[in-house]
């Protein structure tokens, strides 16, 4: 009995053992052992892997989310973005090809940079630097057609210049809101860097009315306000077309912020709400038509808020009002905070300028201010550098010849069939050119044979002190006449 209980004893557990076990080892492998992750399945040479990896299985229906395409935009701007070659002779400043064995290219300084056609008839906006000085103007249009372009006026003050070729049926850019855009939004830099013709570049919009102190006028008059951008902009790109996600235009690339002359990370852009103003004047006038306000200003700092005890760090703090200005006419005085004009708000000086700039003397804004701790309206009438709402030609005071010069508008340049410009003499007193019988009207076309199309370009003339030279022009009549002076 006690010898076959034993046996049995032992069997119950021997069997207890085996059930326990693999009962273990079933749960194991039911709940805790990891599946094997699959093996690709190679096809034949040639053919291309197929994975089917957790990794895909929770990626197939993924979707590149909407506004991240760039080919829309870019084939939308690409054939409104032109490069534009110069050519200098004489005094000017050029940058020379010094790797070309092209002995004219060595005689001729030669630079390029790009530009954006607004017209189905051939007007090009640019940058005022890719153009000034040149003697000759070589535009050549995405589809690889060249023309030589005139010169319809330029503004140093904004850095734009307007000029033209004589073509048709051309794709013109779409305008863009530059005030609808966004610190991020996704933008496209469109140009020929390095002469790398139709380059386009991606990134976002870093800033906004940056003012980095690259434009000087001695009126003071310059504006900068720019679109900040990480969008690789090199030389070459300047005058190209800075576009959104729609191909619209939103800026005109003008400079990068660069220790070494490339691209290093930050370029700006002219924003296109100021630019079409500017393109506008220059084709209807011949020159800018810059509205003031009137006013000195600064931004409103913490030091400055501690300072006059205001309420908060915001707004354009005036310091000075001009007599006769159309602020001191509206009432508003020194001390007062500009939060707005005509509804939007203000916080920089280059906010605040670009706005007013892109107006023309007699138009109307509502500024908001903020005085003594109160919210004051005012209609301002903004008036030119005059003090009036005159519309206002490019004049000059020539004290070597006792005269007054001013540009012509397009409309009289085109009525004369002027392509290259002129200036007349507006009134003349005692001195060469009448000593020479040179009449008051009379317009200048040509010194010494070359075209003189701007008060600029007269200027640069007048600082050779040359006491003899030949006048080409055309008299009250329409007729065209010449005058040695000095001979």
């Amino acid at each position: 009995m006690i010898a076959i209980s034993k046996r049995w004893f032992l069997g119950a557990i021997l069997l207890s053992a085996i059930i326990g076990g693999s009962f273990s080892l079933g749960s194991y492998l039911l709940f805790f052992q990891p599946t094997p992750m699959p093996q690709p399945v190679l096809g034949t040479v040639g053919s291309v892997a197929k994975f089917t990896s957790a990794f895909e299985r929770l990626t197939q229906n993924f979707t590149v989310p909407e506004g991240l395409n760039f080919l829309l935009a870019a084939e939308r701007s690409t054939p409104s973005v032109v490069h534009i070659r110069t050519q200098y002779r004489g005094d000017g400043i050029a940058i020379i090809n010094f790797f070309d064995d092209n002995d004219e290219n060595m005689r001729r300084g030669m630079s390029t940079g790009s530009g954006v056609i607004i017209s189905e008839d051939g007007l090009i906006l640019t940058n005022h630097h890719v153009i000034d000085e040149a003697d000759q103007i070589t535009v050549t249009l995405d589809d690889k057609r060249q023309f030589t372009a005139t010169v319809i006026g330029q503004d140093p003050t904004t850095d734009l210049a307007l000029i033209k070729i004589q073509a048709d049926n051309l794709i013109p850019i779409t305008y863009g809101n530059s005030d609808e855009v966004k610190i991020g939004e996704w933008v496209l830099a469109v140009g020929n860097p390095f002469d790398l013709t139709s380059t386009v570049t991606a990134g976002i919009i870093s800033g906004k009315a940056r003012n980095i102190n690259l434009l000087f006028s001695k009126d003071g008059l310059a504006i900068e306000s720019f679109l900040q951008t990480d969008a690789a902009v090199n030389p070459g790109n300047s005058g190209g077309a800075l576009v959104n996600l729609k191909g619209e235009l939103i800026g005109i690339n003008t400079a990068i912020a660069t220790r070494t002359g490339a691209y290093a990370g930050y370029s700006f852009a002219i924003p296109v709400n100021l630019a079409k103003k500017v393109a506008e004047d220059l084709y209807r006038y011949g020159h800018v038509q810059r509205a003031l306000l009137g006013v000195s200003i600064s931004e409103v700092t913490d030091e400055l808020a501690r300072k006059h005890n205001l309420t908060a760090i915001r707004g354009i703090y005036v310091s000075e009002v001009n007599q006769g200005s159309g602020a001191a006419d509206a009432g508003i005085k020194p001390g007062d905070i500009i939060l707005s004009v005509d509804g939007k708000e203000m916080n920089t000086v280059a906010n605040l300028q670009e706005l007013i700039a892109r107006h023309r003397p007699g138009d109307r804004v509502e500024v908001i201010v903020e005085r003594q701790g109160e919210q004051k309206k005012f209609r301002v009438t903004l008036k030119n550098r005059r003090n009036n709402t005159s519309i206002v030609s490019a004049h000059l005071q020539v004290p070597q010849w006792n005269a007054e010069i001013e540009e012509l508008s397009s409309e009289e340049r085109k009525r004369l069939k002027l392509e290259n410009g002129g200036l007349r003499i507006v009134r003349l007193g005692d001195g060469v050119l009448k000593a020479n019988r040179i009449p008051e009207g009379f317009i200048i076309t040509h010194i010494d044979k070359k075209a003189i199309r701007s008060i600029t370009e007269l200027q640069r003339f007048l600082a050779k002190r040359r006491n003899k030279f030949l006048l080409e022009g055309i008299n009250k009549e329409g007729e065209r006449a010449f005058f040695g002076i000095g001979f």
